[in-house]
């Protein structure tokens, strides 16, 4: 078995999936979206795949390796995105070819089930607390909202208490029984972070995210970590175990890689297992696709120390974007939530029948998705 082809897709509302074909009519998809610069890492899907044409798509970590080394330039969001849609891929023609999902090829499943939450926004909320109870009445036990729009370096005082009271009320909203976690997205410094989050301990978040930018973590993450006793996540802007590792050991101990930034299912597995030698927890960030939240599943059932999943069903980047989350493939019933969790899909591979018609229409059409640029009051720039 040979490889063939290698296609890349933009897909409505901000998605890009890879089509790996072989000459024995296994193909395998993946996805490889990086929010705001798809058509960048499609380019870079099509810069790497004549490395993989005529090759056994079955060295799928033989490939990792000349992808990702292969170029005296390494690294980065772009060249990790894109080797991550193909090797998800890779690894969806190898659980088909072996009969099998792919997490039976990681060594099998530790579990049956994946707890998963969901998104109820939350940067300029008109009431968070009926978000959360609809999240609810979905069938989830655990969302996630931002704690705020663009906040400047130091909160005002009714800045703080408005954060505060998000939490209360969706503390309130959800009781004491479901979980709620509070994302950051890195719009506060360090200085502001230490102050915030000792104030939300009371409303028992399952984990504060993101407190600080990556580029900030290597000064300030011990501290912010030492400083609360509410757990520390961080991860969706790190994409590789190299990464991470200054990360745990600084203390955070919830780790958020993304399967389609981080290197793919290959990374993603390493970056479990070195976060399980530091006794931290895996919560694959994902508010992607379906071929993403697949692939994030896989690696879930197969990884001992695996804490909860994101999803993007009803988020609101996909607000008038033209898709929903399983817009792409035809059986949206293998990932249906039940009492907040998804069971094992049972087909091969992925676990996902992809509706390459639809995938096709939408790729004609493509999307232009970018990220939204913020300003503070007085017009300089502000983290979104």
């Amino acid at each position: 078995m040979r490889i063939s082809a290698v296609e890349a897709f933009l897909v409505a509302p901000r998605w890009m999936f890879v089509k790996v074909s072989t000459d024995a009519g296994i193909d395998g998809w993946g996805e490889g979206t990086l929010e705001g610069h798809a058509g960048v890492v499609r380019a870079a899907v099509d810069a790497l795949a004549p490395a993989l044409l005529g090759t056994d798509p079955l060295r799928i970590e033989d490939h990792w390796q000349r992808l990702t080394k292969g170029g005296f330039y390494r690294g980065g969001p772009v060249l990790s995105s894109a080797v991550s849609g193909i090797d998800q891929a890779l690894w969806d023609i190898a659980g088909k070819a072996h009969g099998a999902p792919v997490h039976q090829l990681l060594g099998g499943p530790v579990r049956d089930r994946v707890r998963v939450y969901g998104w109820i926004g939350g940067d300029r909320p008109a009431d968070v607390a009926a978000a959360a109870r609809a999240q609810r009445e979905a069938g989830l036990t655990a969302i996630k909202m931002n704690a705020s729009a663009q906040l400047g370096p130091l909160p005002s005082a009714a800045e703080t208490a408005e954060i505060v009271e998000r939490a209360r009320l969706v503390r309130d909203a959800l009781g004491d029984g479901l979980d709620f976690a509070v994302d950051f997205h890195g719009r506060v410094s360090a200085a502001a972070a230490k102050r915030l989050i000792p104030e939300l301990e009371p409303y028992r978040p399952l984990f504060v995210e993101e407190p600080v930018t990556p580029e900030n973590g290597h000064a300030n993450l011990r501290r912010l970590v030492e400083s609360s006793a509410t757990p520390i996540a961080t991860g969706e802007r790190l994409y590789s175990r190299w990464d991470f590792l200054p990360v745990l050991e600084a203390g955070v101990r919830v780790v958020q890689p993304d399967v389609s930034h981080a290197g793919g299912i290959s990374e993603v597995r390493r970056i479990a297992s070195l976060a399980e030698t530091f006794g931290a927890v895996l919560a694959p960030h994902c508010p992607l696709g379906p071929l993403a939240l697949a692939a994030c599943l896989q690696v879930d059932l197969a990884a001992p120390n695996f804490l909860i999943q994101e999803q993007s069903l009803g988020i609101h980047y996909h607000d008038g974007g033209g898709a929903e989350l399983f817009d792409y493939i035809e059986n949206p019933e293998h990932f249906r939530f039940d009492e907040g969790a998804i069971t094992a899909p049972p087909l091969p591979g992925l676990g996902v029948a992809v509706d390459e018609a639809a995938v096709r229409r939408a790729a004609s059409r493509g999307h232009a998705w970018r990220t939204p640029l913020w300003k503070h009051a007085d017009g300089s720039f502000a983290e979104w």
